[in-house]
C-alpha cells in the first residue's frame, strides 16, 4: 500500500519518525510530500499535497501532521473527496476508518507521544471500512448537493 505523508515544520519530527516506523512494514511504500526541514512553512501547502495525491490515486491513504493536527486536517478536507480525520487515540482512528472511510489521517505532533502516534497509524492503516449503513452516510458527505441543501435549509430557518 502506498501512503502519502506531509507536515509543516511543527510536525516535521513526528513525520520523520512515522516514515522510519513505516519503513519496517512489509508492503508499505511511503511517499514523503514534504516539508523536508524544520524551516517555518505553511501547513495548507502540505495538507493539499497529500490530499491531492490521495484523490489522484498516487497514494491509497494519506497522513498529515502539524502542531495540533487541526489546521492541516482542515486544509486537506478542502479537497473534494478527501475525508481527513484528526485522531488523538486508537478508538477515533478505528472508527474513522470503520464508519467514515477516512482516507487521510491527521495527527497533532504537539498533542500525542510518538508511541501513541504509532498505535494510531497502525490502527488507521489496518482497519477496513464497514460499509453498510455507513456507506450511505459517506456518500452523502461526498455529494456536492448535500452541502448545498444544508446551506439552503439553514438559511431558511
Amino acid at each position: 500500500m502506498k501512503i502519502g505523508i506531509g507536515s509543516d515544520h511543527g510536525g516535521f519530527d513526528l513525520k520523520q519518525h512515522i516514515i522510519f516506523y513505516l519503513s519496517t512494514w512489509p508492503k508499505i511504500d511511503v511517499v514523503d510530500l514534504g516539508t523536508f526541514n524544520k524551516d517555518s512553512t505553511d501547513y495548507p501547502i502540505f495538507g493539499k499535497k497529500v490530499a491531492e495525491a490521495v484523490i489522484d490515486g498516487s497514494v491509497k491513504r494519506g497522513i498529515v501532521i502539524c502542531g495540533t493536527g487541526i489546521g492541516i486536517s482542515i486544509a486537506a478536507n478542502r479537497i473534494a473527496g478527501v475525508r481527513a480525520a484528526l485522531c488523538n487515540d486508537v478508538t477515533t482512528a478505528r472508527l474513522s476508518r470503520e464508519h467514515n472511510d477516512a482516507n487521510v489521517l491527521a495527527l497533532g505532533a504537539r498533542q500525542i507521544a510518538r508511541e501513541l502516534a504509532e498505535k494510531i497509524v497502525d490502527t488507521f492503516l489496518s482497519t477496513d471500512f464497514e460499509g453498510g449503513r455507513h456507506a450511505v452516510r459517506v456518500a452523502k458527505i461526498d455529494e456536492t448537493k448535500f452541502f448545498l441543501d444544508s446551506v439552503d435549509n439553514t438559511s431558511k430557518s
